[in-house]
């Protein structure tokens, strides 16, 4: 009987536990932190421009569709950012920056490429949707 006690004890504990852990969804992230982070559901966050009434462009966070395999509940940390040169200002997922040499130097270095997995999984699946490696 105490056995089943304690299971049930740990059954609402584990629930509790659950409902009280913060789940990332992107339209609640700041645009500071958009880009580059994972929301809990697995999608990638983006940051996309809207249109106000008044005629003034805004930066508003976003849920993709791009679904990242292994990680969820997921923001970059700004060493990454900076090791990789990736710009959380960016509007929308581009692999336009493939292009520019100093920036792939940057991706390939040991600093981004070792450290920085969420990075490195975004831009090798973006190369690899265009056919690049």
């Amino acid at each position: 009987m105490a056995s089943l006690k304690f299971l049930i004890f740990l059954f609402i504990s584990s629930l509790s536990l659950h409902a009280s852990m913060a789940e990332i969804i992107c339209e609640d992230l700041p645009k500071d932190v958009c880009a580059f982070s994972i929301a809990s559901s697995g999608k990638r966050c983006v940051l996309e421009t809207a249109a106000e009434k008044d005629g003034d462009v805004e930066h508003q966070c976003r849920t993709s569709e791009a679904v990242v395999e292994r990680m969820a509940d997921y923001i970059e940390s700004d060493e990454c950012v900076a090791a990789c040169g990736v710009n959380r200002n960016s509007i929308g997922i581009s692999s336009d920056s493939l292009l520019d040499q100093q920036f792939t130097a940057k991706l390939c270095a040991p600093a981004c490429y070792q450290n920085c997995p969420n990075v490195i999984d975004l831009y090798f699946n973006l190369a690899a949707g265009e056919g690049m490696y």
